[in-house]
């Protein structure tokens, strides 16, 4: 786990940067991965008009996947506590939804070898149901299967997410319906 704290034309203060990698660690601690890299990006926006100038981005890379979270409040610490708070909640839905995809994969685990969230599965279903936009600044094009490309589109918050389907390898766009559940549109084999 390595985490990277710099600044957008500003100083990071050594006591900043240790609040940001304590709090941004912490929430990346219900992971249990070993190649997860985290960015943290701060910096404050010059408009005098913006009541909540200042900004903490954090972008998340493990294993294909991105996890990305752009928080800005009134002041930085406050900004990092939120984005700390949000990269919480998206690792927990990635991490349940992996845990369901291998047991309905027919892998059977003890209960006891399911590790643990330090959360009811009630909260981690509330938190499952929540709708957030997380913008994404770059996406990697490779080819994925339906059930890869749903995770994928729950990461990152989009309406839409277009992938190279696995064994077709033609161009599917998987997007959420408005009256709940996921559409898939596929192209067609000429």
């Amino acid at each position: 786990m390595s985490i990277t704290v710099t600044g957008r034309k500003m100083p990071v203060t050594e006591a900043l940067r240790q609040y940001a990698e304590e709090k941004i660690g912490n929430s990346m601690k219900v992971m249990d991965i070993d190649p997860l890299v985290a960015e943290v990006v701060l910096f404050v926006e010059k408009n005098p008009a913006n009541p909540r100038p200042a900004v903490c981005e954090v972008t998340l890379r493990t294993k294909g996947h991105i996890v990305r979270v752009e928080e800005s409040e009134e002041d930085m610490y406050a900004a990092i506590d939120v984005a700390a708070a949000k990269v919480l909640r998206q690792l927990r839905k990635y991490k349940t939804r992996v845990v369901d995809r291998k047991v309905r994969a027919g892998v059977e685990k003890a209960p006891d070898a399911i590790p643990a969230t330090g959360a009811s599965l009630d909260e981690l279903m509330e938190e499952l149901a929540d709708d957030e936009v997380v913008r994404v600044k770059e996406i990697e094009f490779e080819p994925l299967t339906e059930e890869e490309a749903l995770v994928k589109i729950d990461l990152l918050g989009h309406d839409f997410f277009a992938y190279t389907d696995r064994d077709s390898n033609l161009v599917n766009v998987l997007y959420r319906r408005d009256d709940g559940g996921y559409g898939l549109l596929k192209q067609v084999e000429e």
